[in-house]
């Protein structure tokens, strides 16, 4: 039995599958995603479903995750007066900020293929994910968290942190949040870590472990980290 973390697949299919292969993923082991699984690439809804087939997966929320929720609940509305009057200004900016500037729209091309009955499915699928989790490996704890701890300060407890902290404030890496545990964070692309010798790789120092290789980018690749060895892999674009 073996733990495996990787983070931001962001719709890069072929890159998960050609990742799950090289870590030789068995059903005994457990297979954790930090969130933005959704978003930019193009087969978010793919990758997601893959997800959701697999009982060793366990996903915790992104900040994409987060964006994407309310509009795909909103596109699964029949188009009526009630519906189109529940589109305020806020639901309406928060939609195009997703599609326009954050690669919504191909989550969204995907999803509205779906049949109905698929579609609640992914909504289900999405409002299970985990915020954090807490976990003991080798003798070695880990905090995950898809961002960071925002607002940290030594001993803020966990369940202090509001959903914001965890999922949309960037890690700092020149800080080491415990001596006594490793804290695995996406989110921020291991290219843009200042100070960083090898961008695009994992990123460890100060207790941080960050996993996000930018595989949404230019020149980026998708990364898991395995917990019980320490050893890293990786994907490159198919395309």
């Amino acid at each position: 039995m073996a733990t495996y973390v990787i983070s931001d697949i962001h719709g890069e299919y072929d890159m998960l599958m050609d990742l799950l292969e090289k870590i030789s993923l068995q059903d005994s082991d457990t297979l954790y995603v930090l969130g933005d699984i959704l978003d930019r690439g193009p087969h978010p809804v793919k990758t997601l479903k893959k997800l959701m087939k697999m009982p060793n997966a366990i996903c915790l929320v992104g900040n994409h995750e987060l964006m994407a929720l309310e509009s795909l609940k909103f596109l699964m509305q029949e188009i009526s007066i009630e519906s189109i009057k529940q589109l305020d200004s806020e639901m309406l900016d928060g939609f195009l900020t997703w599609v326009e500037y954050n690669g919504g729209r191909t989550t969204m091309d995907e999803f509205k293929k779906l049949n109905r009955y698929e579609q609640s499915g992914v909504i289900e699928f999405l409002k299970e994910f985990l915020v954090y989790e807490e976990i003991n490996v080798a003798d070695n704890n880990y905090l995950m968290v898809h961002a960071g701890l925002g607002g940290f300060y030594p001993g803020k407890d966990i369940e202090d942190y509001s959903l914001k902290e965890l999922v949309w404030d960037r890690a700092e890496y020149d800080i080491r949040y415990f001596k006594d545990k490793y804290v695995i964070t996406g989110h921020t692309p291991t290219q843009y870590i200042a100070g960083n010798p090898k961008p695009g790789s994992v990123y460890r120092k100060n207790n941080h472990i960050a996993i996000d290789c930018g595989a949404s980018i230019p020149g980026g690749r998708l990364a898991a980290i395995c917990l019980d060895t320490g050893k890293e892999f990786y994907s490159y674009p198919h395309r």
